[in-house]
Formats: structure tokens, C-alpha cells, sequence
């Protein structure tokens, strides 16, 4: 009955909001493709258009305070979601949890990265690349990885940091990094497959869980598109979209 209740609520939101809108919507890095792919099917279904601007979870914090026009915001965690509403930037009682993150130690290289735990206590590499800790809630992660698994010191020395997940990624990318801690969605496709490199899976107990929270914010709060937009993100063609890239779901 629940289900039932969901679906025909999504169903009547894409039905009545007005065709052709576009909605502005901040999304954590990580999350571009599997945006994207739910992106085209809310248009073919709705007949709104989403403009995705991505970049890192602490960033749009500061910009979304100094007046950005966002009107949806796809945060890498829970904190930055919930502050927004605390302090009246966002509408109180939508912000939910639409996918849960996985990282990943990996390289551009073949057969460099197999046992991630020997590899970066080892640290036999000049360089690993990590999100900014203090502006993306992957880098928070990768810095509490690094801090259980290696001699953090000897590693600080090592450590290249991107602005955001994606930046992060390109380092390793390019080969400026030998290998680097980055999204599990960002290295695979979106039949789950490993897309180049090697990758090794860091296992939950490193890190603390990368729940990420979406929220409609003020800009948005008199706009049916993205209030429609937020319910068809919570819809079983969005999670299958959201599961292959690699994320854990919310019950």
C-alpha cells in the first residue's frame, strides 16, 4: 500500500506540473553520470529539462549561503543538507537520502592496485590523489582510509588534493597521481564494470558511511518541476540507475 501510494503520488506530480521547465540542480561530483541517465528519463517522462552543475558538497554550501540559484541540492552527505535547512536556505522535511557512496583506491594502471591494505602501507608510490577534506565528504573519507590503514604521516607527503572528486580523479586520470581515492561511480560503468585501471573496494569499517542527502532548497520551493524532479529521483527507474553505478540504496 505504501509503494502503491508513492507511485500514484509521483505519477499525479509529473502529470500536473506545466511542460519545458528547467530546474537548477548542484550535484555532488561523484554523482554526474548516474544523474545524467536519470536526468533523460525525468525529461521523457515529465518534459522538464535539468541543468546539472557539479562541483564539490562545501562549495555549493558557500554558494548556495551568498545566493546561487540552485534549486536542488545533491550533496555528497547528510550534514550539508540538513545545515541548509537549520539556517533557512532549505525547505524543511525534503531532504532524504538518495544514494549511498563507495570508494574505491584506484589506478589508471593495470594490475597496479590489487590488495589496497598492502598497497598503502607499503606506500612504494610518489603520489595518491584525495579530494579536499574540508570541502568534499569523499576526501573526509579517503583521509579517515588513510589515517587507519597506512603511516599518515609518511603519506601526508604524498598526497595530491583535488578541489572536488572530479579533479581528484583526473589526477589519476592523466597519470599526475599513481593512483588515488575516489568514487566507486566514477570508475565503473553503468553495467557495474570496471571501465580502465585497477581498483581495490575500501571496505566500509574505514570510513564513515557516505549517505548522501538531496534537499529542495528555497529557489526551488515554489516550483512544481523540482519538487516533481525530487519524487521521480526517489522512483524505481532512478534507483535501478542509482545501484548500477555502484551506490548503495536507502531502504
Amino acid at each position: 500500500m505504501i509503494r502503491l501510494g508513492i507511485f500514484i503520488g509521483l505519477a499525479v506530480g509529473l502529470a500536473t506540473v506545466a511542460h519545458g521547465e528547467e530546474v537548477q540542480v548542484a550535484v555532488a561530483a561523484n554523482f554526474v553520470a548516474p544523474l545524467q541517465q536519470i536526468s533523460a528519463g525525468f525529461k521523457e517522462r515529465s518534459g522538464h529539462q535539468i541543468s546539472i552543475i557539479s562541483g564539490a558538497t562545501g562549495k555549493f554550501y558557500a554558494q548556495i549561503k551568498a545566493g546561487a540559484p540552485f534549486e536542488i541540492l545533491l550533496a555528497a552527505d547528510v550534514a550539508t543538507a540538513a545545515k541548509l535547512v537549520a539556517e533557512g536556505d532549505a525547505v524543511a522535511n525534503t531532504s532524504f537520502t538518495y544514494a549511498i557512496g563507495k570508494l574505491v583506491l584506484w589506478s589508471a594502471r593495470e594490475n597496479f592496485v590489487a590488495d589496497g591494505v598492502d598497497l598503502l602501507k607499503r606506500a612504494t608510490f610518489d603520489h595518491i590523489a584525495v579530494a579536499n577534506p574540508k570541502l568534499a565528504p569523499y576526501g573526509a573519507a579517503a583521509e579517515q582510509t588513510l589515517k587507519t590503514l597506512g603511516d599518515y604521516e609518511a603519506l601526508a607527503a604524498k598526497i595530491v588534493h583535488g578541489e572536488n572528486i572530479a579533479q581528484t580523479y583526473q589526477f589519476v586520470a592523466t597519470g599526475n597521481a599513481e593512483l588515488g581515492l575516489v568514487a566507486l561511480s566514477q570508475v565503473i560503468d553503468e553495467n557495474g564494470k570496471l571501465k580502465s585501471g585497477s581498483m581495490w573496494i575500501v571496505p566500509q569499517k574505514f570510513y564513515t558511511p557516505l549517505r548522501q542527502n538531496a534537499v529542495l532548497l528555497n529557489k526551488g520551493a515554489a516550483r512544481a518541476a523540482a519538487k516533481a524532479f525530487l519524487a521521480y529521483l526517489q522512483s524505481e527507474p532512478a534507483r535501478r540507475i542509482i545501484e548500477r553505478y555502484g551506490y548503495g540504496l536507502p531502504p
